[in-house]
């Protein structure tokens, strides 16, 4: 049977490193415990449970470590060192996780905290596997946990934001967790300041607003963590801690993240600061960074700053100073000491360890450097070293020996995805994430170099194989594509070729037939069907060993040909993750099943080339839990490795796959392993996965042949790749570094005339490594290099062909266009269309489809993004058009600059109504129930009807309701008066009810800005009409001015804003071919109308036959002309005749009178023009006053809005002051209830606190009384010695030895090492160094003279005996004062929690008062009348006011009329202060009466009064009386009932105990009666010695004293039952005396 051994592991986290010894450290790597020997470098490997582990913690001094497991419900378990024995299991409370865990170094204990949803801390004593304290919900953010290494009883949890030091007070065996928070000051000013004020105080006068609430009451906050949400919220960032330290004298040194260096005491919460970086003068070396770990030094204070800086401080005082530095190789975040001080360790997350021994030197080295990050893959080399290589995802490289020592590594600086060894040279092919494949020579281990790289793919390259001999490496992705290379360096890695697989490659997996000479490569590739479970599609190729780089191999693409490869595709019925191949199998793993199953590959004439072959499963058995699992195969395929997401490892025979060998490697949290591979003798297997590197050894406990066939196996293997090695290793090493080489920035291209395949390396010389590897996407793959070169190839080829090709295309086309021209100026018959000179048809489709496509493409976006911005609209105007009811909307004076806006009012909800309705229903009940009680009240007393009146008027008037809505008829008559608002219910109500008097008056408004609106539209049609008419006057006048056009803007008609005019659009419009015909149609017929208007026949009829002479109208005057003679152009003036004189004078006659005509024309005209003006200025006058008008009146509206709103915003405000009162007073009483039920608690563990200490008092007294005894009794043990030796040994006895003094000389020097170890002494410890002390006065020759040895053996029994007494004594003394003090604490705490009852109890009681008060004070609004104030005189009269002389006096006579009232109102208060002082003085006098009233009532209480005149006295109200006594009776029954129910209970658990102990006492008396005779007869022996010593006086006054002592104990027990007597007797007379001699005080409360 096999087994599985974990030999080494490698990783580092960077957290949870402590030391276990004095030279040993010990961190979590994965699932295992890793342990390094720091003189030795020795390490050793300890496996922890399956689940994997949480936290680690240990303890130096005690040689034990402890961790907490992952999974439900976990344990922790405590270890010893070195031989990892199991002390105890630790099963607590925690449900899902430990967060910290701490060792103390003073005793056996642990203290842990746990996660979600408990949070709590637990102290266990773990050599007990018990839990001494723990505490809920203490540990939310909590960290980390550190014991005080000088008290154990002090344990400080560290949290993201706050420090805790909780005490552990114990009494006996009882242990308690007290927190003792401490506040980290703020950074303004080192002080946690709030921004709100001080808490709630009562108040003696309210403020404006009404009584101040704290935060709490103001939010609502009525849960437990409303105080420490509020100081959240409202106190300013405190500072950060990130590191604490224990000091020898029992403080704390905390570090912060702000620079911040602090020392605190616990117990006396004072804290100084140490170091503050903002303070000038500040250590430069501090400033620059935070505190991230301390430690204490025997000289100071050790600190980590920054990265690589160590600091040794050196505090005096308030003083810091540093003393040394220590700069270290790489950066450091924690640094600790070994328990013995001589070690100082520092480290980081990065995995580098660095150790000083200052005992040694004084120089930092490194011990550890192990990389931090995540693996992706590990394999052998396949030397006989079993070297190994490592690939992490950040790209570091490293080279491991067979014990896991880092021997080299080598950064490529990019992102790695996979990694394969090739056994035919020292070289590592790496996977990178940018499709890169990188070639590294691991033949120096110590520096690995660099020397090819190819760029194959855009996407990551995921698996790399080699088949065993090492003839060719292949490589998949996710783009189906697989690679082959040359995998012999020889061949200078070239790529021979590629192939297509049908899917995405899933896995890769080869396997080299020797027999056959071939290669087989196995793809698992992504089905069409399962593509996102798995692959459920297997590609194997085969390919000859031989070399098939010719071009019957691969054609001129790079693509294998059928010649130099073989493809078979099978078809599996359930998808793969993962699968390998085998000789002729294939075994796979199927995470849908979760089984491993093994199929059979059919033979290879059997296998069909064409098509897929479908294959089931010879054998299936069951596989991980959690998947998907990596499978790996070993070298001779007799064993098969699997390991999952689960973290286990399990290797299983591939003859026999039920059976199997398990071992948890990996951390299933941390998502388990990811990858597996056998060494090449296949007895050691690497696994890798959450930054852990596990080598595991696989042993045959049975049979060794399997081994020795596995080795004969590998050393075959080797036979025949010893000759490959040897010929490809030395070229290997010859090669260059990569970025040194000179060939590295050409492109080779083999042509086919080589007879070799055409092939490209495709490279760049860059400057480094890291830039070479960073390829950018644009950097062309082999493949896309090869397209390229075989383009450039064929176009080289028929370069000619194509330029004769272009010439003849430019002349034909050079030949079109001529024809084009021609055929332009052709006649339209003869024309050709356009059309008929396409030459390729086709391709004229093809691109106009192409336009279309595009145009298509284009038009659906833009209409796309047309609909969503209509949709929007739609949106913007149902919500804040459609839904308004009363458009917003404003009204502009045609000549003031006054401007006018409605209220835009929604329509009211149907709730709004009903609640309206409901409101108003409400109050019409009110009113109607009020009238009806005024009128009763009226009847009653009609004298007070004027004052009614008087007080309905003063209730109406505007200064009393606060607005201004009466005046503007606006008012609710169903509003509450100001003075009448008591209740909540009344305040929502008037809130309704005024926010319907604010509709009520926008809607008054809204209507009279409605009808002014139509007002203006009327005015505007009119001034229209009259500048039509003004443009016909000033036309036929001949005058051009321009008119005054006043039109509605945008903010008055706002509904053009949702209609787009024609002419707002810039754009030109596009119109389709039917928009552009029907445009032409329109215009046509526009021509066609207009042609028709110009040809009227019938204007043309009419003036034919009026010859021309129609009567001129009045208004064509202006234009009418008297022609001129034509005699006057012909002749001059001297040739006239006298007719055409006669006919000249005429016609200036009549062109006078046309002139005259004219002129009077001219002036009615311009009359008519101003009328028209001076109207439509007057009217737009008008139309502004009216303006103005609605002006004040929205002025109004507006204050008697605001006044509402106001008046709104003050009954809010009432109603959430009361609310805040409400909430502060159910936060006073959740206080006060949990106080109550705290102090309930604490006051029954002071009761149960107290019967401890009486019983423990009690047990102390009979051991000291013992002790006693022992000291009495010792001379009565030594009867038989001589007086003087017995003398001699009382004195002995006595003795003690001197250890105590010996280890205080010792102690006096300071040593921080032994200080810790001492305060873990107990008292068994004392007592073993008392009694190995004792030794040596307990050896014979320290024995008296003459001492029979016998009896000093006896004397040193007796003697330990009373040590053994004594330390006892010592003990329940230490114990007994821890209770007492134990006890006291408690006590305080009950005083403190009544003092802090009281003080709630007062505030509670003053919030009532001050709540009453506050619904007193009703805050109202009252409308002060405002005028006109007159101003001294002054120079500067902008801002003054002319006053009538009339107003002046008017005021004089007011003024007047006041003093005289002013005069009559002192006087009649002159009267009212005589009257006062009147009855001042009848007041005095009343109050004498009243203590001589009082005198006589208290000397009738002094009156014994019998029952009968108790009756008398109360016999008006008997029944009653009678019935309260029955109640007081009953009631005090019931209390007497339930007090002998309890005292039956205690009685009856008292005789329990009193039977035990008799049972108990009956058992110690038949001991000692068994032991009586002995007993008898050693008593007569005493007493025959006593006889014959003792004398008969002395025997007289023995017997005399004894009498005296029996006589007085007589007495005392006499007394004291005679005083118990007297006291009952006492208590029994004064209850029967007040029974039938009650005082009247008593009789008036009954």
């Amino acid at each position: 049977m096999e087994s599985l051994k974990i030999r080494w592991t490698l990783g580092f986290t960077g957290e949870g490193l402590q030391f276990v010894d004095s030279k040993t450290i010990c961190y979590i790597i994965g699932n295992n415990i890793f342990f390094l020997d720091l003189e030795s470098e020795v390490h050793s490997v300890f496996q922890g449970t399956s689940r994997g582990i949480g936290v680690l913690t240990a303890s130096g001094i005690t040689g034990v470590f402890a961790f907490s497991e992952q999974k439900l419900s976990p344990s922790i378990f405590v270890h010893g060192f070195p031989d990892f024995q199991l002390k105890s299991e630790l099963k607590g409370t925690a449900q899902l996780d430990y967060t910290s865990l701490a060792l103390s170094d003073g005793g056996p204990y642990l203290g842990c905290c746990s996660s979600l949803p408990d949070h709590s801390i637990t102290v266990w004593n773990w050599e007990n596997a018990e839990p001494i304290c723990t505490q809920a919900q203490a540990g939310r953010d909590v960290f980390s946990l550190l014991f005080n290494p000088t008290n154990w009883l002090q344990l400080c949890a560290l949290g993201t934001t706050s420090i805790t030091v909780w005490n552990i007070e114990k009494s006996a065996s009882f242990h308690v967790l007290k927190p003792c928070d401490i506040q980290l000051p703020a950074m303004e000013g080192l002080s946690a300041e709030k921004q709100t004020p001080t808490p709630h105080r009562v108040s003696e006068s309210l403020s404006y607003f009404g009584p101040e609430m704290p935060p709490s009451a103001i939010a609502g906050l009525k849960c437990d963590t409303a105080e420490g949400i509020v100081t959240k919220l409202f106190t300013r960032n405190r500072l950060t801690p990130t590191a604490i330290c224990w000091t020898t004298t029992s403080e704390l040194l905390v570090g912060c993240a702000e620079g911040f260096l602090l020392l605190i005491d616990p117990e006396s919460l004072s804290l100084s600061v140490l170091f503050n970086p903002t303070c000038p003068g500040a250590v430069v070396d501090l400033t620059s960074g935070s505190f991230q770990s301390l430690t204490l030094d025997k000289k100071g204070l050790i600190i980590v700053v920054k990265d690589a800086l160590v600091h040794s401080l050196q505090i005096k005082g308030a003083q810091v100073e540093v003393v040394q530095t220590w700069k270290l190789e790489g950066p450091a975040t924690t640094v600790m000491y070994s328990p013995d001080y001589e070690i100082l360790l520092s480290y980081s997350r990065t995995g580098a360890i660095y150790m000083l021994n200052s005992s040694q030197s004084d120089v930092i080295v490194k011990v550890l450097d192990v990389l931090s990050g995540n693996f992706v893959s590990a394999a052998f080399l396949s030397n006989k070293e079993n070297t190994c290589v490592t690939i992490r995802d950040s790209g570091e490289l490293q080279m491991l020996s067979a014990d896991g020592a880092c021997l080299g590594s080598l950064h490529v600086e990019v992102k790695v995805t996979s990694l394969a060894c090739c056994p035919a040279a020292n070289y590592a092919a790496v996977g990178t994430a940018s499709g890169q494949v990188l070639f590294v020579d691991l033949n120096n281990a110590h520096e690995p170099r660099l020397v090819h790289q190819l760029q194959l793919y855009h996407t990551a390259v995921n698996h790399l194989a080699v088949d065993q001999e090492g003839h060719y490496l292949f490589t998949g992705s996710s783009d189906s594509h697989i690679y082959i290379i040359d995998a012999k360096p020889s061949k200078g890695f070239s790529v021979i070729g590629y192939t297509v697989a049908p899917g995405a490659i899933l896995s890769l997996s080869t396997q080299c037939v020797r027999d056959s000479q071939q290669v087989k490569v196995l793809a698992l590739c992504s089905g069409q069907e399962f593509k996102t479970h798995g692959g459920n599609l297997l590609t194997l190729l085969s390919l000859p060993a031989k070399d098939i780089t010719g071009p019957n191999f691969v054609d001129r693409h790079g693509c294998l040909t059928s010649d130099s490869l073989e493809a078979s595709v099978y078809e599996v019925p359930h998808p793969l993750q993962c699968c390998v191949l085998g000789v002729s199998e294939v075994f796979a793993y199927c995470h849908m099943r979760k089984s491993l199953q093994c199929f059979q590959l059919a033979q290879e004439t059997d296998v069909p080339t064409e098509q897929k072959v479908q294959l089931k499963a010879v054998q299936e058995v069951r596989g991980h839990p959690l998947g998907p699992a990596s499978l790996a195969l070993s070298p001779n395929n007799s064993r098969l490795a699997s390991v999952g997401h689960d973290g286990l490892l399990r290797v299983r025979e591939t003859a026999a796959m039920e059976r199997y060998a398990e071992l948890q490697c990996h951390v299933c949290r941390l998502g388990g392993a990811g990858s597996v591979a056998f060494s090449a003798d296949g007895t050691k297997l690497l696994t890798v996965k959450d930054g852990c590197l596990v080598c595991t050894e696989l042993r045959n406990q049975d049979v060794v042949d399997d081994v020795n066939t596995a080795t004969q196996q590998s050393q075959k293997t080797t036979h025949f790749v010893k000759a490959t090695f040897t010929k490809e290793n030395p070229v290997l090493i010859e090669m260059p570094v990569w970025n040194q080489q000179p060939w590295a920035d050409v492109v080779k291209v083999k042509g086919s005339s080589s007879g070799g395949a055409d092939f490209a390396d495709v490279t760049e010389q860059h400057e480094g490594v890291g830039s070479l590897l960073s390829a950018s996407p644009s950097t062309p793959t082999w493949q896309e290099s090869r397209q390229e070169a075989v383009t450039n190839e064929d176009n080289e080829k028929v370069f000619e062909v194509k330029a004769n090709m272009r010439q003849t295309v430019q002349e034909l086309r050079a030949a079109i266009q001529e024809m084009m021209r021609e055929n332009e100026n052709l006649p339209a018959v003869e024309r050709l269309s356009p059309q008929e000179f396409n030459l390729d048809v086709e391709e004229q489709r093809r691109v106009e489809a192409t336009v279309q496509e595009e145009v298509n493409r284009v038009k659906e976006e833009i209409e796309r993004d047309i609909t969503a911005k209509c949709y929007l609209g739609d949106i913007l105007k149902r919500e804040c058009w459609d839904s308004v009811k009363v458009k917003g909307r404003a009204i502009k004076g045609f000549c003031s600059k006054h401007e006018v806006k409605n209220y835009p009012l929604r329509e009211r909800t149907e709730k709004q109504v009903e609640e309206l309705n409901r409101v108003q229903n409400i109050r019409r009940i009110e009113m109607a129930a009020s009238t009806h009680r005024g009128l009763e009240k009226s009847l009653n007393t009609p004298s007070h009807k004027e004052e009614n009146q008087e007080e309905d008027c003063m209730a109406h008037s505007a200064a009393v309701t606060g607005s201004f809505s009466a005046q503007l008829g606006c008012s609710n008559p169903y509003t509450y008066d100001q003075f009448s608002l008591q209740t909540t219910e009344q305040m929502l109500n008037q809130i309704i009810l005024l926010q319907d008097v604010i509709h009520r008056i926008k809607t008054s408004f809204n209507a009279e800005f409605e009808a002014v609106h139509r007002q203006k539209v009327q005015e505007l049609s009119r001034v229209k009409d009259r500048n039509r008419l003004i443009r016909d006057i000033m036309l036929k006048l001949d005058v051009k001015e321009n008119l005054w056009e006043p039109t509605l803007s945008n903010s008055e008609c706002p509904e053009r804003l949702l209609t787009v005019e024609d002419s707002e659009i810039k754009a030109e419009k596009f119109l389709s071919p039917e928009e552009k015909k029907q445009e032409e149609r329109k215009k046509l017929e526009e021509q066609r109308r207009l042609a028709a208007k110009g040809d009227d026949s019938r204007e043309r009829g009419l003036d034919d036959m009026m010859e021309g002479v129609l009567e001129v109208k009045k208004e064509d005057i202006l234009k009418k002309e008297i022609p001129l003679p034509e005699f006057v152009l012909t002749k001059a003036e001297p040739d006239w005749s006298e007719e055409e004189k006669k006919v000249y004078k005429q016609y200036e006659k009549k062109t006078k009178a046309l002139s005259e005509e004219k002129e009077k024309y001219k002036q009615l005209l311009e009359t008519e023009m101003k009328k028209l003006q001076a109207c439509t200025r007057e009217a737009t006058e008008r139309f502004d006053e009216t303006l103005a008008k609605l002006y004040q009146k929205k002025f109004k509206c507006e204050m008697a809005v605001y006044q509402e709103e106001l008046k709104i915003t003050y009954l809010v405000y009432s109603l959430l002051a009361e609310e805040e009162m409400r909430n502060r007073e159910l936060e006073l009483k959740l206080k006060l209830e949990k106080l109550l039920a705290f102090k309930d608690d604490i006051g029954e563990e002071v009761r149960r606190r107290e019967e401890e200490v009486e019983l423990f008092h009690e047990e102390y007294d009979t051991i000291v009384a013992e002790d006693k005894i022992l000291d009495k009794e010792f001379r009565k043990e030594f009867l038989d010695v001589p007086a003087n030796i017995v003398d001699h040994l009382y004195k002995l006895f006595k003795r003690r030895p001197r250890l105590q003094k010996l280890r205080t000389q010792t102690n006096n020097k300071p040593n921080l090492v032994k200080e810790q170890r001492s305060g873990g002494s107990s008292a068994a410890d004392a007592l073993g160094k008392m009694f190995k002390a004792m030794e040596e006065l307990d050896a014979a020759e320290n024995a008296p003279e003459g001492l029979n040895l016998s009896i000093w053996e006896r004397f040193c029994l007796v003697r330990r005996t009373k040590i053994e007494s004594e330390q006892k004594v010592r003990e329940r003394a230490l114990t007994f004062a821890e209770m007492q003090a134990f006890l006291q604490k408690r006590r305080d705490e009950h005083r403190a929690v009544e003092q802090e009852m009281k003080t709630l109890s007062d505030d509670l009681e003053s919030l009532h008062r001050e709540k009453n008060r506050f619904l007193m004070d009703t805050m109202v609004q009252v409308v002060v009348k405002q005028g006109q104030v007159s101003t001294l005189r002054s120079d500067d009269y902008t801002d003054a006011v002319l006053l009538h002389r009339s107003a002046v006096g008017e005021l004089n006579r007011t003024i007047r009329t006041l003093a005289e009232q002013k005069i009559t109102a002192m006087v009649e208060c002159k009267d009212f202060s005589r009257g006062t002082i009147q009855l001042g003085w009848e007041k005095d006098v009343m109050r004498m009466q009243i203590e001589d009233l009082n005198n006589k009532v208290r000397d009738i209480r002094t009156l014994h009064l019998t029952e009968a005149q108790q009756d008398y006295l109360n016999r008006i109200d008997r029944d009653k009386r009678a019935f309260m006594q029955i109640s007081v009776l009953e009631k005090t029954l019931a209390f007497q009932e339930k007090t002998h129910v309890h005292n039956v209970q205690q009685h009856m658990k008292t005789i329990k105990q009193y039977n035990s102990q008799a049972a108990k006492k009956s058992t110690e008396n038949t001991t000692l009666e068994q032991g009586l005779p002995k007993m008898q007869v050693a008593l007569e022996e005493t007493k025959h010695i006593y006889q014959t010593i003792a004398s008969q006086e002395n025997r007289g006054a023995t017997e005399e004293r004894f009498r005296e002592i029996v006589q007085k104990k007589n007495l005392e027990d006499l007394a004291r039952a005679q005083a118990e007597d007297l006291v009952l007797l006492w208590t029994e007379l004064e209850r029967l005396r007040m029974k039938n001699f009650p005082s009247l005080d008593q009789l008036k409360h009954n």
